[in-house]
């Protein structure tokens, strides 16, 4: 029974470090083209 209940724990804790992971790597890619405000990446709207 315990384990019924722990897989679907353990996966919305995956869930969760995952869109931080891809969070922090969308950061890091913006600070190449543009600089991160609000959570949002933004640009001067040249394209490199």
């Amino acid at each position: 029974m315990f384990g019924l209940l722990r897989l679907p724990i353990l996966l919305v804790i995956a869930f969760i470090v995952g869109v931080f992971f891809e969070r922090s790597n969308q950061r890091e890619a913006c600070e190449v083209i543009g600089h991160w405000r609000d959570g949002l990446c933004v640009t001067d709207g040249r394209n490199e």
